[in-house]
């Protein structure tokens, strides 16, 4: 097929079988090109073949349309319609016939650009709740598609090892154009080491059913805000390696994304959401190594425009520097740095989680709310209400140790962790204290306090949460409550979240 001759023929009205926008707009990534009508996007796949994707034949390319088609109607049933047969009939190219066929397109429904997330973005107004919400379709999304014993064979160390060699075997050309000598080696040591050394944690996911048929490619050109709601699309479907992984490959993604494009706050929270959701904070062990991978790769992909003839020069040189920036960030993410540890501390009400949830993206910390934790632990929604049992002595006790280890194993990590609980106990807070003391890293207590009358106001307005406090409880946990001692107290800091703008005040300490 004369791929110059299709991508004119794709550009005119008259090749389409129905209405049009008064100019066609072409987007071109390393492997695809899509034309955007108006009303319909059509995607054809170029004849490359990149090793690890491979549409070098009419029949691989017919093929894994079809596959695309199919894997991405399950996640995006508005967004994908069909796959239909290009024709060559009389010297012309006709698009729906089945006689003569020389390629295939898909064809999708077409939403405003402007509804992507990464318009969204260079708007600027990307916000807080559209994360949430992608955190939560995120999750959701998981927890619903496949697993199975030849999926999970995917997150074998050996097999995870064989695709991150590949990625540096493909990159070495661009050593001294895109990236240094340095970089690479120490990037690619930092993911051998790491393989090495914890087999153990990559076996454990597979055991878990952590290893399932993703999406591949989670960044902010493959979700849109379209409909009032948040949509993935554009899964992978050209190498199982690429989609039969670790659910925390698909989050590395989008928040390795969101770091390269200056919001490492707007990651954090999304982040965040997805964990508390999911309850799969064992992830996080294995994020750093996933982050590395995903910034390696789209400096890879954006290397490869390089080498494609039908690219610009203009458009090389900008895609030069952002395969530096990514293969940049793949090497910071290398380099590792103390953790800072928060522990929330007051009654029901008082505003911990508010407060913590305020803190988090500000020092990209890992947000542990116990409320969370305690209903995982228990295997119950989040959004059922507990009964006595998840709130017993032993209940307590297993919420407030799964916290301390948790917390612990994390900083040692380089993780910074907020614990968010009521802390009202020496025998809850003095283990961290002794931990902080003993290794080397930065604690502090926040102390939230408001008077009785807004802690019941707040607990009797309270909606949507997945706290079962109520004010008849804050009696008795004020009666119960252990003042700090001598060496709780070097820690502590009172926040009167009563105040107006009592934010400053945590902002002042931050700085």
């Amino acid at each position: 097929m004369n791929f110059p001759q299709l991508i004119q023929a794709m550009k005119g009205s008259s090749f389409y079988p129905h209405s049009v926008q008064p100019e066609i707009r072409v987007i071109q990534t390393h492997c695809s090109i899509v034309f955007l009508t108006g009303n319909y996007a059509y995607k054809i796949k170029k004849n490359v073949d990149f090793g690890f994707l491979d549409y070098s034949t009419l029949a691989k390319r017919h093929y894994f349309l079809q596959q695309e088609l199919e894997m991405n109607q399950a996640i995006a049933p508005e967004i994908y319609l069909e796959v239909l047969p290009i024709s060559e009939i009389d010297d012309s190219l006709v698009l729906g016939s089945h006689e003569n066929v020389v390629e295939y397109v898909l064809k999708m429904a077409e939403f405003p650009q402007s509804a992507l997330l990464i318009s969204l973005f260079e708007r600027g107004e990307l916000q807080e709740f559209h994360l949430r919400e992608l955190g939560e379709v995120a999750a959701n999304f998981h927890q619903k598609t496949n697993t199975n014993d030849y999926i999970k064979s995917f997150g074998k160390v050996e097999i995870i090892q064989k695709s991150i060699d590949s990625n540096y075997q493909a990159t070495q050309k661009y050593i001294g154009i895109a990236q240094t000598l340095e970089q690479y080696r120490e990037t690619q040591q930092f993911t051998d080491n790491f393989l090495t050394e914890k087999q153990a944690i990559f076996e454990s996911r597979c055991i878990n059913n952590k290893i399932r048929e993703c999406h591949g490619d989670l960044h902010l050109r493959n979700i849109c805000y379209w409909h009032n709601q948040i949509q993935l699309f554009d899964r992978i479907e050209f190498n199982e390696p690429f989609r039969f992984v670790d659910v925390m490959y698909d989050i590395a993604f989008t928040v390795m994304d969101l770091d390269a494009k200056g919001r490492k706050d707007l990651g954090n929270i999304f982040l965040n959401t997805y964990l508390e959701k999911t309850g799969d904070w064992e992830g996080l062990q294995v994020l750093p190594f996933y982050l590395c991978r995903q910034a390696y790769v789209r400096a890879k992909v954006t290397s490869l425009l390089l080498d494609d003839p039908n690219i610009a020069e203009s458009d090389k040189e900008n895609a030069k520097q952002i395969a530096k920036n990514y293969y940049h960030l793949a090497w910071q993410y290398t380099q590792s740095s103390p953790g800072k540890m928060i522990v929330m501390s007051g009654l029901s009400g008082s505003g911990k989680s508010t407060v913590a949830k305020y803190l988090a993206p500000k020092i990209n910390a890992i947000h542990l709310r116990s409320d969370a934790v305690r209903k995982h632990l228990a295997g119950i929604p989040l959004d059922q209400a507990g009964d006595d049992n998840l709130y017993s002595p032993e209940m307590n006790e297993k919420t407030y140790q799964f916290l301390l280890e948790l917390g612990l194993l994390l900083i040692s990590q380089g993780f910074s962790v907020i614990l968010d609980a009521k802390y009202d106990r020496h025998q809850w807070r003095s283990p961290i204290v002794n931990a902080a003391e003993k290794g080397d890293f930065s604690l502090k207590i926040l102390h939230c306090q408001a008077s009785m009358d807004t802690l019941k106001t707040r607990l009797q307005t309270r909606k949507g949460d997945i706290s079962d406090a109520t004010a008849d409880l804050l009696a008795q946990q004020k009666a119960n409550t252990d003042t700090f001692n001598e060496k709780e107290k070097k820690y502590a800091i009172a926040v009167n979240t009563e105040v107006e703008n009592w934010q400053l005040g945590l902002d002042s300490w931050l700085n």
